[in-house]
């Protein structure tokens, strides 16, 4: 009979296979705990390809020759720190490591200068996407791009394959990653030679330093932990109109100190002064009245600026380039670059300044015309503008002479008498005047003729009375004429008393006795006074009252007066 037993199973746990699995091996080996942990073995065994290691357990393991470098010099019973991996391979023996060893005595280092803020050695081999790859003895580090320098570097082959130090940012040794920055330590580094340099700076000093950057008005020059600016004009004795003309950002120059304030540790320095001032004893070299040779290196509205040598320049105004081209850019007469012949005008060495003059390397057509045709020349020309002021008049292709208003007629008025011209016609003109260094020539058309006005004046002179003929009113006064000549009586001078001075008073026809003022025959005008005549006339009455001893009163003698010019 056959007996059958049943077994509750809710009654029996059955252990799980993992947990019975480590509990043979804790059995077999005597685990304790050192998986994944660094011990000291010693080697009982050497072969070319093995070196058996006995590690206190059960079991020996086997460790690669490779993993002990190249020739390594190994015997039997050295002792040697190994990494346990696990227990167990394919073959029964623990498995141990030499390079996980080393690499967790790495990060042991590594560790520790992190958390005491150390810097270590490392060396960039590699460039990976978003910086660089660093072998920190073993340990592969990660370097930003952004923390490989203080600046930019465009090129970065001669930090590769140095040992140089780094700071240790961040630590994940979970998942193997290390962030490492060079910047750091350059920052800290320079902030120490800041402080250094900044005791050391001294106004004078010669410093070497690199261009850090480069702006209109200078650039920036880095002496090795503090910046210094370098203004344009302090780059060189020539002239320059941008720094980049002879400066570029990571440049190596040598500079000196110009001016350093203590507060705010500005620093001004100079390239310029470290060469000999070529300004020194200008004025031997360069002497007033010689001419030389130099290139134009500017323009401006008022001149441009030729360079006589290396660091010395001289402007040539505007009015010092042609004889004849006026009131134009200088830009249309001469070109920058152009080699071009000036003459010194004048040389003041303290202020740096060379007066220079084109035209005066040139023969001077005024003189040479006025030299053909002197003062009282008659001329032909054409008239090629009509202003308010009066005419201009072609002489030659060059020179232009004027005919003002008051010298076109004898009997118009010049408004008048210009009516009468229009641009572009041929006229004839006397020479009346000349100015050389002006450079005006002064024509008139009225000259040609006789002035047959002036014999009507010539019977007149200053202090006559002369009777005047009223031709017409206006606001201003009363125009008359007097033997033909025309003049005019200004309100003012119409009559002694203010409430006869209405021009309104008069009309035409009425004869006016005036006292003549003044006599200008060249341009035909009479000077007449009305009120001058009542004052004269006033003043003799007076005088003759106090010569007389009758008991007339003053009242009685100006009636007498009166009575006997009336």
């Amino acid at each position: 009979m056959n007996c059958f037993y049943f077994m509750n199973t809710a009654e029996v746990q059955i252990p799980e296979t993992d947990e019975v699995f480590a509990d043979l091996l804790n059995e077999q080996f005597g685990d304790n705990g050192l998986i994944g942990s660094v011990v000291k073995g010693t080697i009982i065994k050497i072969n070319p390809d093995f070196v058996t290691v006995d590690v206190g357990l059960k079991s020996e393991g086997r460790i690669p020759v490779r993993e002990f470098g190249q020739n390594p010099e190994l015997k039997v019973g050295d002792t040697v720190e190994v990494y346990v991996d696990r227990y167990e391979d394919r073959e029964g023996n623990i498995v141990l490591s030499r390079e996980k060893a080393r690499r967790e005595e790495v990060w042991q280092d590594l560790e520790k200068a992190m958390n005491a803020n150390e810097r270590i050695n490392g060396v960039i081999f590699g460039r990976v996407k978003g910086g660089f790859t660093v072998d920190l003895n073993g340990a592969i580090a990660f370097l930003p791009g952004s923390q490989i320098d203080i600046r930019p570097i465009r090129d970065i082959t001669p930090l590769m394959g140095i040992s140089q130090p780094f700071q240790i940012l961040k630590m994940d040794k979970v998942r193997g990653n290390i962030v490492v920055s060079r910047r750091v330590v350059l920052e800290e580094t320079r902030a120490e030679s800041r402080a250094e340099l900044i005791d050391a700076i001294k106004e004078g000093s010669v410093l070497d330093g690199v261009v850090k950057n480069i702006t209109d008005y200078g650039a920036f020059i880095d002496l090795g932990g503090v910046d210094g600016l370098l203004h344009v004009t302090d780059i060189s004795w020539k002239r320059i109109n941008h720094p980049a003309e002879v400066l570029s950002v990571g440049q190596t120059v040598k500079v000196q100190v110009i001016k350093f304030n203590e507060d705010n540790q500005r620093i001004s320095l100079g390239m310029k002064q470290l060469e000999s001032d070529p300004w020194q004893n200008v004025e031997e070299r360069f002497k007033v009245g010689d001419v030389y040779k130099g290139k134009v290196t500017n323009i401006t509205d008022y001149g441009a600026f030729v360079e006589l040598e290396d660091g010395i320049e001289g402007l040539v105004h505007v009015s010092e380039m042609s004889w004849t081209r006026k009131n134009v850019h200088p830009g249309k007469i001469v070109s920058t670059s152009q080699e071009v012949e000036v003459k010194v005008l004048e040389v003041d060495p303290e202020k740096r300044r060379i007066s220079l003059g084109i035209k005066q390397c040139m023969p001077n057509p005024w003189a040479a015309y006025v030299e053909e045709h002197p003062v009282g020349s008659v001329i032909e020309g054409k008239i090629k503008n009509i202003t308010e002021f009066g005419l201009f008049v072609g002489l030659s292709d060059e020179i232009d002479g004027m005919i003002h208003l008051s010298d076109i007629s004898w009997d118009k008025s010049g408004e008048e008498a210009v009516k009468d011209y229009v641009k572009g016609q041929d006229i004839q003109a006397k020479i009346i005047d000349v100015d050389v260094e002006k450079e005006r020539i002064s024509l008139g058309i009225k000259q040609l003729s006789e002035n047959t006005l002036a014999t009507a004046l010539d019977g007149i002179k200053k202090g006559d009375v002369v009777k005047a003929t009223v031709v017409s009113t206006e606001d201003k006064g009363v125009n008359v004429e007097v033997n033909g000549v025309a003049a005019m009586i200004k309100k003012a001078d119409l009559s002694k008393e203010k409430a006869n001075q209405n021009p309104d008073n008069f009309k035409e026809g009425d004869v006016l006795e005036a006292k003549v003022t003044s006599v200008d025959k060249k341009n035909n005008k009479l000077g007449l006074s009305v009120k001058a005549l009542e004052i004269e006339e006033e003043k003799k009455a007076l005088e003759e009252y106090s010569n007389t001893s009758t008991g007339s009163t003053l009242g009685d003698a100006l009636g007498e007066a009166l009575k006997k010019n009336a």
